[in-house]
């Protein structure tokens, strides 16, 4: 079976738990919606954090979120075809993988597209403190392309999209930190996505980062909530 859930940031416990209770396998697959946290505070520290998660019995398929560094930046990651799509992975972890923005998968019958990526409000504490931050957590205007030619090979017709952040029309801005100044807040990702939605044709779309659970329309954001993924869609 295939499930679903939102941002784990490095914190695995509920995954254990989750593996325990419904006896998954490793044919089972659990996608993560971005900030997975085990590509953030370097190998001495998220090594353990893979181990951990190779060890369980289920198929980690994550997206790209913005407390991680991107999958090919990293020397000890290879790519391979994955259910019609490119995937990065780790040859002592091969349980984990990455997806490519852009790319499009075949996950339980549905044509899935992944896109990663969002602006990260703390990044001046995380730079401060010396944290892991990177340039590139949002999309590149060279991925932006890519995502709409693989839509347009499907006449932007798509059964799903896994992206990290959301549309700009649907931000739950009632979960917003107070004390940040949203004016001072990159929206191009959320802006770019809006386009996106109002574009394309698709059955459900599902997305993290916000740390909160909420549906609107066809869209789910997700954070410690798991599910089956398309339960209920049509």
């Amino acid at each position: 079976m295939i499930f679903i859930t939102g941002d784990t940031h490095g914190s695995f416990e509920r995954v254990e738990t989750f593996c325990r209770r419904f006896q998954t396998s490793r044919d089972d697959i659990l996608i993560i919606l971005g900030d997975a946290g085990i590509n953030f505070s370097g190998k001495r520290y998220d090594s353990p954090k893979k181990r951990l998660l190779e060890s369980l019995p289920i198929t980690i398929f994550a997206i790209h979120g913005n407390h991680e560094q991107r999958p090919y930046t990293i020397d000890s990651y290879k790519e391979k075809l994955w259910r019609g799509g490119t995937v990065f992975y780790e040859e002592e972890y091969p349980s984990i993988l990455f997806a490519k923005d852009g790319e499009i998968f075949d996950l339980g019958g549905r044509q899935t597209v992944v896109i990663g990526g969002a602006y990260s409000i703390d990044k001046a504490v995380r730079l401060a403190y010396g944290w892991g931050w990177w340039e590139d957590e949002q999309p590149s205007e060279g991925i932006k392309k890519y995502v709409e030619q693989q839509l347009g090979k499907f006449d932007w017709k798509i059964d799903v999209v896994l992206s990290h952040t959301t549309p700009l029309k649907y931000e739950p801005v009632e979960v917003f930190l107070p004390g940040i100044d949203q004016s001072r807040v990159d929206k191009s990702t959320e802006n770019w996505l809006d386009g996106i939605e109002d574009r394309l044709e698709y059955k459900k779309w599902y997305c993290g980062h916000y740390h909160t659970e909420k549906k609107i329309d066809k869209l789910e954001i997700m954070f410690e909530n798991f599910d089956e993924f398309c339960a209920g869609v049509k």
